[in-house]
């Protein structure tokens, strides 16, 4: 435990709490926060992330009466209980009415104080973009204030408050305010902002540069308190930092775990102290704290996933395992007519590496079933394989799976990935099916780095599906390549035209070839009434198919 000294000489100490609430479990949030409390009740200030209390994002829990009227109770405990630890300030974000007409509320940050609200600051910037849509929710605030105590005249923020930064918005500055501005007119001598924000891939050194670059323009020591877990298709990594007002690093909080510290933002920040995760590791850490949390806060305990003995379906257990231990995760092959039988080995094989629960179903006799009470329906249609016939056996798989799920209570676990479910290569109903799509937001180029970085030790998933060409195996010698544009390929053309939202011919302009570039961005539009009926997906890259993006289905457009 770190001391420092404030002006005048006084004993100070802050302790950040970086943890994982569960979104309306306002009396385990208030719980995990006391026992926190309890356990560094020599600290003269205690600091919880943004609306800890009933976790976020809560979305339209918000415009639940109950909800507000529980956390207004819950508030009242802690000023109870912060009587019971009179050396200790609470500062924890919380919704607030706003006792105004309607049922709009605040988004607060209340320190309290042996028994008292010492401050209520409201946030001020309400994010609308992306996954964010505060505004549906919350008023800005009217006023920001800085507050005194112990000795610190401190300047409490929320999340966005700290980001209207003109670097972070080349078009151009969204808000007009700039909330760590004001506090720093007003006197503040310690920045402290609390945060919910999410994680992509990358995004930790944006908030690194910048909470440092914030600390370093005014001259003052800031305290970034973020969530961690998994919330939904929302992951939070904390990573928590603490500057002093040379911008330099005086703690950086571990990714992906809840993490408790009593920091000293007075010493000099050491150079060298943050060194930023590797994107794919910190894809992979994020995609396990993403599904293991999903799946507990849930309330399911075990996972089953289709093996087709290639390379996402491996990948997706390697994750399962990694989350949840390989004795809750059962793989199952289903084998038809067109499976090779290296498919079910390597499945099998994989399992062996993992020690989950390995079955195999064969559903040639179920697919011949499926044919023969179709065929007088059919007689006048090609006879040929097709689609039809394709996506018959994707559902069969589909079926077999969810009856798993319902007699034994497993959560599937779809395993597309975001390159396939951007141009619709996947089965409605079928591989589709599932409680969580875990590499929803994973492109297949970065699925292959994922799996290279699973075997960087030792082989897990076998090298026969690391090296074989990617394949459905729903008609005879079917290849993937044979439909798309060879992967590192339309994942660029899909990066620019989904994460960057260009238009087709800024990225025919970019070199990209015009015909594949115009298929693949109307591949993208047709298929918007599959995504809409996906299971939810981790998020891990700047725009995912979710909440952050909201497409016309029943629409006609064209972006060339």
């Amino acid at each position: 435990m770190c001391f420092f000294y404030f002006q005048g000489g006084l004993l100070m100490k802050i302790t950040v709490a970086q943890l994982n609430p569960i979104v309306g479990d306002i009396e385990g949030n208030l719980s995990k926060f006391v026992q926190v409390l309890s356990q560094h009740e020599d600290s003269d200030l205690l600091a919880a992330p943004e609306l800890f209390l009933v976790g976020y994002p809560p979305r339209d829990l918000l415009e639940r009466a109950w909800v507000i009227e529980k956390t207004q109770q819950a508030i009242q405990r802690l000023q109870k209980v912060s009587l019971e630890f009179p050396n200790t300030g609470l500062l924890m974000g919380v919704p607030s009415p706003t006792h105004q007409r309607g049922n709009k509320l605040y988004n607060s940050a209340l320190l309290i104080y042996r028994g008292s609200i010492l401050l209520t600051q409201h946030k001020s910037l309400m994010p609308t973009y992306d996954v964010f849509d505060e505004a549906r929710y919350f008023e800005p605030a009217a006023e920001i204030k800085t507050v005194d105590f112990k000795g610190e005249k401190l300047g409490i923020s929320i999340c966005e408050d700290a980001w209207n930064d003109p670097e972070l918005w080349p078009k151009g500055r969204i808000y007009s305010l700039d909330p760590i501005e004001i506090l720093a007119q007003k006197g503040a001598t310690l920045f402290i902002n609390i945060s919910a924000s999410p994680y992509h891939i990358g995004k930790e050194e944006i908030r690194y540069r910048h909470i440092s670059k914030q600390a370093r323009r005014h001259g003052i020591p800031f305290i970034y308190v973020n969530q961690v877990g998994g919330n939904d298709e929302l992951i939070f990594d904390g990573r928590s930092m603490c500057f002093d007002k040379e911008g330099q690093p005086t703690a950086v909080f571990p990714s992906f775990s809840e993490h408790v510290q009593t920091i000293d933002t007075r010493i000099p920040g050491t150079p060298g102290l943050y060194v930023p995760q590797g994107k794919i590791e910190s894809a992979y850490e994020a995609l396990i704290l993403g599904l293991r949390d999903y799946i507990y806060k849930c309330g399911f305990k075990k996972a089953v996933v289709g093996l087709s003995g290639g390379i996402d379906s491996a990948v997706t257990c390697c994750l399962a395992q990694a989350a949840i231990g390989g004795e809750s995760v059962l793989g199952i092959s289903m084998p038809s007519p067109y499976s090779s039988r290296g498919s079910v080995e390597d499945s099998r094989k994989l399992a062996e590496n993992l020690n989950f629960t390995f079955k195999e179903i064969e559903i040639s006799s179920i697919y011949r079933s499926y044919l023969k009470t179709l065929q007088e329906h059919f007689k006048d249609k090609d006879t040929e394989i097709g689609v039809t016939e394709e996506n018959i056996q994707a559902r069969i798989r589909g079926n077999i799976l969810m009856a798993f799920s319902n007699k034994y209570g497993y959560l599937v676990l779809s395993t597309g990935n975001k390159s396939e479910i951007s141009v619709g290569y996947c089965t409605l109903y079928g591989d589709m099916s599932g409680g969580l799509s875990v590499l929803a937001d994973v492109p297949k180029t970065l699925v292959y780095q994922l799996a290279e970085f699973i075997n960087r030790k030792e082989e897990i998933i076998p090298k026969e599906i690391m090296e074989k060409a990617p394949s459905a195996e729903l008609r005879p010698n079917q290849l993937d390549q044979d439909s798309l544009p060879p992967y590192p390929v339309l994942d660029k053309i899909l990066h620019y035209y989904i994460d960057q939202q260009s238009s087709v011919e800024e990225i025919i302009n970019m070199g990209f070839d015009r015909e594949t570039v115009r298929w693949v961005a109307q591949t993208v539009d047709r298929n918007e009434y599959k995504r809409k009926q996906a299971p939810p997906g981790l998020k891990v890259t700047t725009k995912a198919f979710g909440v952050g993006r909201r497409m016309p289905i029943a629409a006609k457009f064209h972006n060339s």
